[in-house]
């Protein structure tokens, strides 16, 4: 699996000075749903292969980035981290005793310097800091997800029921609640879209404050949690992404909110490893999601269509050229690595 380090110029990159473009070389194919790979499968056995050690903790860490309430997260999540730690150990040589492990992040900006900074092996996390994390050199992605039966999904914006607002031109001056800074559909889309089509100065975001917006800019820190804002009335218009009903009820939401916005055809978040892993270590990775069972999707209990399934049915193979349109609006809005610093 060669590293994701060249990025691919387009017509309307901002040269040297733009944010990311796709990669070169390799086949960011979409095939290989639940394929096996046999030379993968040998590593460890081959003479020339050393032990896989994952950074030599004694673990395989994998973070979590809170885009759904984190008291669901363990439970929904343990099965994946089961499957890991019982794939690798059984299909690699690995240290005796390696286990998996799991952690959630207070944002997406910490799941991808955790990848850097060598406390995580992999991650699952949203379309714009996955690439954001390619271009850092802190992260590859490698696989895609695919979630309520599409391999797209949809950025929204509402506001409150009986608000006046119609157009995105109508948030001049408004309080704006935004997921996260790195959120693909809760803030880098909703931001491309009240400049380009709002006609809307956004200022220095996402990058810095937003003081010289021509809106109120405020960031939750999760989808749920901008939904909420918009809930208690602390803002007057919010960006999540358009899985909030489905977290938060239809019912509920439609009671709170109204979407007055959509930008369909986001490509579907990616799962990453760290940079800093071999390539077989990413390999093996990556072949433990492609060969897993359906049953790492179910949650805790097991059983598919309960709560504690994960919002994610599939996945397949892919790389930052998967997310070429999220890096084209990247550098629109000129976001450069000092993002992580905000």
């Amino acid at each position: 699996m060669s590293r994701r380090r060249e990025f691919l110029k387009t017509a309307s990159a901002l040269g040297a000075a733009g944010l990311i473009a796709g990669c070169t070389g390799g086949d960011g194919g979409s095939a290989g749903e639940n394929e096996t790979t046999e030379a993968g499968n040998e590593s460890g056995g081959d003479e020339e292969s050393s032990q896989l050690t994952f950074g030599g903790d004694g673990e395989i860490n994998m973070g979590v980035s809170p885009s759904v309430p984190q008291d669901n997260l363990i439970q929904q999540y343990g099965p994946v981290r089961d499957h890991l730690q019982s794939y690798v150990t059984e299909n690699y040589d690995v240290p005796d005793g390696l286990e998996a492990s799991m952690f959630v992040g207070n944002n997406y900006s910490a799941i991808i310097q955790a990848l850097g900074q060598g406390t995580a092996d992999l991650a699952e996390t949203g379309p714009f800091a996955a690439a954001l994390g390619v271009k850092s050199d802190n992260a590859d992605i490698v696989l895609q997800r695919k979630g309520y039966g599409s391999w797209t999904y949809v950025s929204q914006m509402a506001t409150s029921p009986d608000s006046d607002i119609e157009s995105l031109s109508d948030l001049e001056g408004k309080r704006v609640a935004f997921s996260d800074q790195l959120s693909t559909s809760g803030c880098l889309y909703p931001l491309y879209d009240m400049k380009t089509e709002g006609g809307l100065d956004v200022g220095d975001l996402p990058e810095g404050s937003g003081t010289n917006a021509d809106f109120e800019a405020t960031f939750a820190g999760g989808h749920p949690a901008s939904y909420e804002l918009l809930a208690n009335g602390r803002v007057d218009a919010a960006a999540m992404g358009g899985f909030v009903p489905g977290i938060i009820g239809e019912d509920e939401f439609e009671s709170n909110a109204r979407v007055f916005h959509r930008h369909e055809g986001l490509p579907r978040a990616p799962i990453v490893v760290s940079a800093d892993l071999g390539d077989d270590e990413q390999s093996a990775l990556q072949q433990a999601f492609l060969e897993a069972p359906q049953s790492i999707y179910h949650g805790q209990d097991g059983e598919e269509g309960t709560d504690d399934d994960l919002w994610f049915s599939d996945v397949r193979e892919a790389d930052v050229e998967t997310y070429q349109g999220v890096i084209d609006v990247a550098n629109e809005l000129d976001v450069s690595q000092d993002i992580f610093q905000g």
